[in-house]
């Protein structure tokens, strides 16, 4: 099981950055892929970043060239360095790890399984 904290959340004006931070507890952090989603009011939830177990990264096209995500993987912590933020950046930013298939406690999932940080706000505005 894991347990993920996000931090780092706030409100900017436009053109500011802001950096999240969601921590991870529990064991072998190195072989979730990580990712950060946002949920904008009155949207569906939106895939933002996502860094998978071997590195490769991942980005919306709304957000390349102005987010970075990062992972540390001593230190069970993935990151998003969000620049050159926008109003429409508003929404909730929650951090997602998706373990792959196997056992989790007694039960197996063939297609992984998925862990959900409570978010943290992101509120752009002039």
């Amino acid at each position: 099981q894991v347990q993920l904290v996000e931090s780092g959340g706030g409100l900017v004006q436009p053109g500011e950055s802001l950096r999240l931070s969601c921590a991870a507890s529990g064991s072998d952090f190195r072989v979730y892929n990580m990712g950060w989603y946002r949920q904008a009011p009155g949207k569906e939830r939106e895939l933002v970043a996502s860094a998978a177990s071997g590195g490769l990264s991942n980005y919306a096209d709304s957000v390349k060239g102005r987010f970075t995500i990062s992972r540390d993987d001593a230190k069970n912590t993935v990151y998003l360095q969000m620049n050159s933020l926008k109003p429409e950046d508003t929404a909730v930013y929650s951090c997602n790890a998706h373990g792959p298939p196997g056992y989790y406690g007694r039960t197996y999932y063939l297609n992984g399984i998925d862990f959900w940080g409570k978010g943290t706000l992101v509120t752009v505005s002039a």
